[in-house]
């Protein structure tokens, strides 16, 4: 990408449904060279009355809880029902590259030959919780080429979770079933986030578990405040592997907006996130900026020196810093 694009045009295939154009405009987006950057933002903004009516639904879990199958089941079944999906799968980094080292697309084998599926793995980079810093601009990007369902796959590790939902209309958390498992969940307060949670691998000898795990959820969700006074968190059970149960993972996600939107929740949410969303990019302004000018980089250096030998106390040190932005 080192001759840059012409919006109009770029904006124009996009719109289109261009694949090519789409995935050359995330990988613009991810960039940090500052001319890319400058017309990723103006791309972003080009595109933006195309936006904002998919459904945006996070997916997060532990490692091995499937949710990689789950999300190649679930789409496929939302393109049956005729609809068109982007999967937004954020991958650990490598410490060297920084690149993605988890094959998505091998683990979602037939989403990813299907004409109405795009899947983006994106590298988190050292994103805070794994998630990629430009997942929000990708996900405005994939509505604008006419994807009308979002789904977010996040790493299931640290504060990704959190920074998923700030994103998403609609957040499922996958559990496994498994004995002292379920309360596991409840500590990492992934399950007061959840807007639904499903138990997965709800087969053969797993049923009985998946079932008793399902209770135990349900039993808890009780005692917890319902973080929406519209919307009570629902617990299903369902099979990623044989499909059972993936149908109804969908219905509920339906119900869910058709609540909020009655409520005017919906609107609410979305206004937050945008909000939110504001203060993420000057967060990451500002440390560009300290990454990027020259003076102000040596001096950065210089200072968490002081910081590290212990010469200066890291309050003053971050005051310091916050001068060299005046």
């Amino acid at each position: 990408m080192n001759r840059l694009p012409v919006i109009s045009d770029f904006a124009a295939d996009i719109r289109a449904g261009n694949r090519a154009a789409l995935a050359r405009a995330i990988t613009l987006i991810e960039s940090r060279r500052a001319d890319h950057e400058a017309t990723a933002r103006e791309l972003v903004q080009e595109l933006l009355p195309a936006t904002g009516n998919a459904i945006r639904v996070g997916i997060t879990g532990s490692p091995g809880v499937g949710k990689s199958t789950t999300i190649d089941a679930l789409g496929m079944d939302l393109i049956a029902r005729g609809h068109r999906i982007a999967v937004l799968a954020v991958d650990p980094s490598s410490a060297r590259s920084g690149g993605s080292i988890l094959g998505d697309k091998t683990r979602m084998a037939r989403l990813a030959t299907a004409e109405a599926a795009f899947i983006r793995p994106s590298p988190a980079a050292g994103t805070l919780g794994g998630v990629a810093a430009r997942t929000r601009e990708a996900m405005l990007l994939c509505e604008a080429a006419g994807f009308d369902v979002i789904l977010v796959e996040t790493v299931g590790t640290g504060q990704s979770e959190t920074a998923v939902y700030d994103m998403t209309d609609f957040f499922l958390a996958l559990m496994l079933p498994g004995a002292g498992d379920e309360l596991q969940g409840i500590k990492k307060g992934l399950v007061e986030l959840a807007d639904m949670i499903a138990v997965n691998k709800a087969d053969g000898d797993n049923l009985s578990r998946a079932n008793r795990a399902a209770a135990e959820y349900r039993s808890a969700l009780h005692i917890l405040s319902p973080r929406s006074e519209n919307w009570s968190p629902p617990v299903l059970t369902y099979s990623g592997l044989t499909g059972s149960g993936i149908p109804q993972l969908w219905e509920k996600i339906v119900e869910h907006r058709k609540a909020m939107n009655a409520s005017g929740e919906f609107a609410q949410r979305r206004s937050r996130q945008q909000v939110k969303w504001m203060w993420s990019m000057f967060e990451e302004r500002i440390k560009a900026r300290l990454r990027n000018d020259p003076a102000i980089r040596v001096k950065v250096k210089a200072t968490e020196a002081a910081v590290s030998d212990g010469r200066v106390t890291p309050a003053l040190g971050a005051s310091q810093i916050a001068e060299l932005l005046r």
